[in-house]
């Protein structure tokens, strides 16, 4: 395929990306959207979509490294739900229309020249939407995971919410092993951390923690619930 070929198949995709959010406008506008939100394509919209299903489309990603985790799910869920039968050169073609701007340009032209050259060629769109996370996140977007984890704390939040934020908050912050268990343990509230600390048998991994600090969390309020009533 020639490098104009690639630019004509991109900037078509972009064309139809603009043509169908202006459609989405112009239903809102009408009170046709049905109070979906912008960005949300139906079903019954373009091909390879699945009938009465609604997938948000990623905002354009211009290269900022906070915003890269985000822009991957989405890709992820929209080509799982809506571009499942396309090629892998078809999705990897779809997400680079959605590139634009800032230092992603430039990323994106050189993709496009080893995509025409044959020197890169992707298996799978998992593959390709790996290797635009490492590019644009790296190192710094675990930093921020990381800062972010450490200044979690429970405070008011019950123990199953705390948990799933602080998982949320782990995932690629580079902890894992003991040094997560030790963050989790300095979140959590400290009555709750006492009491498993002081159990005939202290939970060991970060999953043992979580389970039994939750239940435990579970217990107490409960308990809480029971004394107000009498």
């Amino acid at each position: 395929m020639s490098q104009i070929n690639l630019h004509k198949i991109i900037r078509q995709q972009q064309e139809q990306l603009a043509a169908m959010q202006a459609q989405i406008q112009v239903l809102l506008a009408a009170g046709g959207g049905g109070g979906g939100g912008g960005g949300v394509e139906r079903g019954t919209m373009g091909s390879n979509t699945g009938p009465h299903i609604e997938v948000a489309k990623p905002a354009i990603f211009s290269g900022e490294v906070g915003k890269v985790g985000g822009f991957v799910t989405a890709c992820r869920l929209y080509l799982r739900m809506k571009m499942r039968e396309a090629t892998v050169e078809e999705q990897v073609f779809w997400v680079l229309s959605h590139v634009q701007g800032g230092s992603a340009d430039v990323w994106k032209e050189n993709v496009l020249e080893k995509l025409e050259s044959g020197e890169m060629e992707y298996e799978t769109a998992e593959e390709f939407l790996t290797t635009l996370k490492k590019e644009f996140g790296g190192g710094e977007e675990e930093a921020v995971k990381a800062a972010e984890l450490r200044k979690m704390e429970q405070g008011g939040k019950t123990m199953e919410e705390f948990v799933q934020e602080f998982k949320r908050a782990a995932r690629g912050s580079g902890y894992e092993g003991r040094p997560l268990v030790e963050e989790f343990k300095r979140g959590m509230n400290g009555g709750i951390w006492r009491k498993l600390m002081e159990a005939e048998n202290p939970p060991a991994s970060i999953e043992q923690w979580y389970r039994r600090a939750t239940a435990l969390d579970r217990n107490w309020r409960e308990s809480r619930r029971e004394e107000e009533r009498l």
